[in-house]
């Protein structure tokens, strides 16, 4: 089977989870449109909004409305069984290629579709992200937002990849250095954090690694 006949990323699609949350859309959360493939009428909303979508009706810069847009292409898909048939039932002026990038789009993980919807990440960079897959996508995404990388930029290292290129040398021929981020702590924090880390002569980076790891280990999502 093709690409073109399925869609190969099944995030879940019905209530707007990350655009339905005031604590990254403030009140536009109230707006969020949910689409239910197995509803016929959803479908039909779908369709209309993935029309309206591709028509250039939501503003590049909007990009709660472009997260909608890629809701709706990802139902319309799960609705009708395809790539191909979702852009038939869209209009003749929608393309396959257009529905199967949204789609990726609303199939990005939560994690990153957060930072879509905040605007930390343009939907036009997140859509070079989406083809990418597993862990390549959170350090594409992490590494677009620490570096303010560029459209153009996450589509090159996103090709690269894509032709074979390792992430990290992708990344790292961007001028970003994947694993490096900075923080803001509480200056008490801060002072014990650099106390210890001199005492146990290794780097602040490693106790907070450490540090972590172990809680990482302790919580549950």
């Amino acid at each position: 089977m093709n690409e073109d006949s399925r869609a190969d990323r099944r995030s879940p699609v019905g209530e707007p989870v990350v655009r339905a949350d005031p604590e990254v859309t403030g009140e536009r959360a109230a707006e969020a449109v949910g689409f239910d493939p197995d509803d016929p009428e959803s479908v039909a909303e779908a369709a209309e909004t993935v029309a309206r979508f591709a028509a250039g009706d939501v503003g590049d810069e909007d990009n709660v409305l472009m997260l909608r847009g890629a809701a709706a292409c990802a139902a319309l898909v799960r609705g009708v069984g395809s790539y191909k048939a979702a852009a038939e039932r869209a209009g003749d002026d929608v393309s396959v290629a257009f529905i199967r990038k949204w789609a990726r789009v609303h199939d990005l993980p939560q994690a990153i579709r957060r930072q879509v919807a905040g605007g930390r990440i343009a939907p036009s960079a997140a859509k070079h992200v989406a083809r990418l897959g597993g862990t390549d996508r959170y350090l594409l995404a992490w590494a677009a937002i620490d570096g303010d990388l560029t459209v153009r930029e996450v589509r090159s290292i996103a090709s690269a990849v894509n032709d074979g290129a390792d992430v990290e040398s992708a990344v790292r021929d961007a001028g970003v250095e994947l694993g490096h981020i900075g923080l803001r702590l509480p200056l008490d924090t801060y002072v014990e954090l650099r106390r210890r880390a001199s005492n146990r002569n290794v780097e602040p980076g490693a106790l907070v690694a450490e540090a972590l790891d172990d809680y990482f280990a302790g919580a549950s999502e």
